[in-house]
């Protein structure tokens, strides 16, 4: 039984009268029992950090960008959701450097904090200090590293399925730009500042980086086929209904990837994590070979709550365009695999959820409060009801 503070918060957190963000955090109290302040207190200067990161991203790209147009300067904005694995991730970090420095010292502000800072009784200097201080910023001269090979293969994606409406570019007097000419600017200027930071970094961020971007492009190149048992499907191809089930929901998980037991019995688990799940391993694993200690579960929470915020989010809110340019997804399947449109409602949410309750489970056990307010956070901004056979498209 929840104690009453927490029944309060699971209320609140499921009214339209907060925002989405602070409807997560009394969320993940309610779930857990657990309000952290310092994590709270982290995610701040994540944001800060993260904001500071893409700023210097982006006023370098706008520099190759006046370039190759033959301009002056120019304003550049670019929309991607790639970053919040990357922000989770140095979250932890930031965590474990505060927890290896002394009382009343914050590694991350570099400063004095609370009644002993205060006091005067806290010595930035001392040794432990000194070490948790370096490792914030060898866990930030990393995080801006794999933000721009997040970038750079999204950015690369965009421009290979001819996408450019995420590339926002202005210059002085209203000029219309060619917006592939700035995207292509844009990514050749990031591939070459990845590629440089690989040359200097372990070979085994190059080695995890390389692994992932190949399985995805593998899983890209069964577009094709994927859209053809979808369309056959639609047709009534019985055979085409069975092979998407056992091919698209139901395929073999590999051995490495990241999951255990049940987890890997999961609908969908080997097709998302092909498609979305092993870019996140990848960068876990660069992270790791930079010298961090990644902890497994961290990982996995990390991964399933990405396969399960691309269903819920992107999928969703996708699902007609989907339908209408044939292409098979979690959700495109269910409609297709079931009788009536309740049932694939059902089905779609139900699938959403196990990947959430084990991502949580995860995070709780890496002690990763952000990762669970994240979840939080994913699952209260989709729109499941916009999907047929939900009450209120009824």
């Amino acid at each position: 039984m929840r104690s009453p503070p927490r029944a309060v918060a699971r209320r609140l957190a499921a009214t339209d009268r907060l925002s989405t963000a602070q409807r997560a955090i009394l969320g993940y109290y309610a779930e857990s029992g657990r309000f952290d302040y310092r994590a709270l207190r982290i995610k701040s200067a994540v944001d800060d950090t993260l904001e500071a990161i893409l700023d210097d991203v982006y006023a370098d790209i706008e520099d190759a960008v006046a370039a190759e147009l033959g301009v002056e300067t120019v304003d550049f904005e670019y929309e991607t959701k790639l970053t919040l694995p990357a922000e989770l991730t140095l979250g932890y970090l930031y965590r474990r450097a505060i927890a290896r420095s002394t009382a009343g010292y914050d590694p991350v502000a570099d400063g004095a904090t609370g009644l002993r800072g205060r006091l005067g009784r806290v010595d930035p200097s001392a040794a432990a200090n000194r070490e948790a201080r370096e490792y914030v910023e060898r866990a930030e001269e990393a995080t801006a590293l794999i933000v721009q090979a997040l970038l750079d293969g999204d950015m690369r994606d965009a421009i290979n399925d001819d996408e450019f409406e995420d590339f926002e570019v202005r210059v002085d007097g209203g000029t219309e730009v060619d917006r592939e000419r700035v995207a292509v600017a844009a990514q050749a200027h990031l591939q070459s500042v990845v590629e440089a930071a690989f040359d200097r970094a372990p070979d085994a961020v190059r080695v995890a980086y390389d692994d992932a971007v190949e399985r995805s492009e593998a899983h890209q190149e069964q577009d094709d086929r994927f859209r053809e048992l979808l369309a056959d499907a639609l047709d009534g191809d019985a055979d085409a209904v069975e092979r998407i089930e056992s091919e698209y929901k139901f395929a073999s998980v590999p051995e490495d990837a990241p999951f255990e037991g049940d987890e890997r019995d999961l609908p969908y688990l080997r097709t998302q994590y092909d498609r979305v799940g092993v870019i996140y391993r990848g960068m876990l694993d660069a992270y790791r070979g930079i010298g961090f200690e990644i902890p497994a579960a961290f990982g996995t929470s990390i991964v399933l709550a990405i396969i399960g915020a691309q269903i819920w989010l992107d999928d969703v809110d996708d699902y007609r365009d989907d339908v209408a340019e044939g292409q098979l997804t979690p959700v495109t399947a269910e409609y297709a695999l079931t009788d009536d449109d309740a049932t694939a409602y059902e089905n779609v949410v139900g699938i959403t959820e196990r990947y959430f309750d084990l991502a949580r489970n995860h995070a709780a056990e890496a002690g990763s409060p952000l990762n669970g307010i994240a979840i939080e956070y994913i699952l209260r901004s989709g729109d499941p009801g916009r999907l047929p056979g939900s009450d209120a498209d009824a």
